[in-house]
Order: structure tokens, then C-alpha cells, then sequence
């Protein structure tokens, strides 16, 4: 049955996407006011947002908080809200979306509104990679690199992530990775290494295929490095959740694990789209079922 909420914050992103915000603001105001919701907006700055978010909801309860932006800003605001007892929302405005299309969170903002008032609240995993918060997929290798550029980029949308990644692929090391989980030890060359909360990039890539968000584990998504000659028909199978079913991959399920590239002491590591210089060895715990959002209802 749906919680009944009636004060809700939206936290917007207004660099996120290509929609314009002031006319979020008012479709979002009048569709709360039509229905005897109140809404309050809060705008993201880049700076010291997480801190300056999590005071603001100490002092200002509300029932639902919803990321109206990309996965950056469900992360910011589902990291602040795992001290509170509000649930997240998702209104998806980003270049990928990623978390909110393994919900099968509406990617329309009028029908992604309706969420206030039919849903289903679901538990979700949680995960802290070097005790960086992540609701969904954080990796390092190839995908890390050209998630890093796009954001040091100025063109958003899924055209420049592909631009980025044709430009890097012919030239790019695949490293050495050793990994160290509660169930086994692997050392392996890897063209990408994701650590998968979830299934699905915002890409609609499918790394993670029959994975669940909320069974207490993650995935350890293994590419390893592939001739030219194999790239079709891997990302074939990417996209056609038949991750499994190549010679190049490999997944490991694990409850938590520590993953170190001999040599280094350092890795770029991208975290829900945010790209990270981190201290190796990367370590990852998972916190079950640690997160309430606002899902469509089942069945």
C-alpha cells in the first residue's frame, strides 16, 4: 500500500541534462498543488552540496525527497537521506538515468510524478567503495576513463559518451587487477572492472544481467581484454543481457571484496557517474537493504 506523502523537496540539478528547470519548477509545482501536495526546491551549487544538503534535512523533515537530475544527484540525495526517515523519489533529468531504469522508474517527468501518489516503497542494497557512497554501479578500466573525460567535457548525452569511448578504445592498457572477495581470490588482466549494485548502465548496457538490488550481495563484473574482431559481438551481448554468454566475461558475487592493481596506488575509479582518484586497494561493503525509494508497484 502507498505511503501518503504530502511535503516533498525536490532537489534539483540545473546543469543536469538538457531540460529547462524553471519549467520543471512550475509542471511540478502545479501538479503538487492539484493534487494537496506541497513542494519545496533546493539547487544543487557543486559545492559541499552533500554537507550543506544533510543540515538542511536535520532541521527540515520531509516525507519524500526526490533527485530530479542524473545518477550524481541520486546519489548526493540518497546518500543524505540514509540518516532520515524520508524516502527518495526520482525524477530522471540526466544523460544515463541508470538506477531509475533498473527501477523501471518512469523516464518521463509527468508519469515519474505519479509516483507520489501510486507507488510502492522498496529496500535497497547500498554500497561504500573506499567509503564513498554508491547506490548503483561504480567501476575502474576503460569505462572509468571515458566517464571521467565526458564529465571534464562540455556536450552531455549518450552521442559524446560514445564519441569519447570510439576515441579512447584504440589506444587504451588494459591493467592488471587482483581481487580479493569473502568467497575467492582473482588475479586477471581486465579491459573494465564494474562493481555492480545493479544490472544496467544508462546506456541500457546490461553488465549485471538476473542480479537483484536488494539480496545483502554485488556483482564483480569482469571484461576481459578483446581483439577488434570481438567488440560486435560483445556489446551485442551487452545489450542483450547475455553478459554470461561471452569468452571475455566474468562475473563474481561477493559480499564484499578489496580489488588492488599490482604496482599502483592509485586508480581512477568512476562512482554513480562521478569519477574518483582513489587509494588502492579499493575496498567495497554493502549495506543491505539500507535505502527506501519510490518504485512503480508490482503486479
Amino acid at each position: 500500500m502507498a505511503e501518503q506523502l504530502r511535503h516533498l523537496l525536490f532537489v534539483l540539478n540545473p546543469v543536469s541534462g538538457d531540460i529547462d528547470k524553471d519549467e520543471l519548477e512550475t509542471t511540478v509545482r502545479q501538479t503538487c498543488t492539484e493534487h494537496g501536495r506541497t513542494a519545496v526546491f533546493w539547487h544543487t551549487t557543486g559545492e559541499d552540496d552533500l554537507e550543506k544538503l544533510t543540515q538542511y534535512l536535520a532541521g527540515h523533515p520531509y516525507d519524500a525527497v526526490f533527485a530530479a537530475g542524473g545518477d550524481g544527484t541520486v546519489k548526493l540525495v540518497g546518500e543524505a537521506l540514509l540518516t532520515t526517515d524520508s524516502v527518495l523519489g526520482i525524477l530522471p533529468m540526466g544523460s544515463g538515468n541508470g538506477l531509475s531504469k533498473d527501477l523501471h522508474i518512469p523516464q518521463d517527468t509527468d508519469e515519474a510524478l505519479e509516483l507520489i501518489w501510486h507507488h510502492e516503497v522498496r529496500a535497497i542494497d547500498t554500497l561504500r567503495v573506499n567509503g564513498h557512497f554508491s547506490a548503483h554501479l561504480a567501476d575502474l578500466g576503460f569505462n572509468a576513463l571515458v566517464v571521467k573525460k565526458f564529465c571534464d567535457g562540455d556536450t552531455r548525452g549518450p552521442g559524446a559518451y560514445v564519441r569519447i569511448a570510439l576515441a579512447e578504445y584504440g589506444d587504451y592498457e588494459p591493467l592488471r587487477y587482483r581481487i580479493e572477495t569473502d568467497e575467492e581470490v582473482v588475479e586477471t588482466d581486465a579491459f573494465m572492472l564494474t562493481i555492480a549494485n545493479a544490472n544496467t548502465f544508462g546506456s541500457n548496457v546490461v553488465i549485471n544481467p538476473n542480479s537483484r538490488i536488494d539480496d545483502g550481495k554485488f556483482e564483480i563484473c569482469l571484461v576481459a581484454p578483446f581483439p577488434a574482431g570481438a567488440a560486435p559481438g560483445l556489446l551485442y551481448r551487452l545489450y542483450t543481457q547475455a553478459f554470461d554468454d561471452s569468452d571475455y566475461t566474468r562475473r563474481l558475487s561477493c559480499h564484499r571484496a578489496a580489488i588492488s592493481v599490482p604496482g599502483q596506488k592509485k586508480a581512477l575509479v568512476q562512482v554513480d557517474g562521478e569519477p574518483l582518484e582513489l587509494e588502492l586497494p579499493i575496498t567495497v561493503e554493502i549495506s543491505p537493504q539500507s535505502l527506501r525509494v519510490l518504485t512503480p508497484r508490482q503486479g
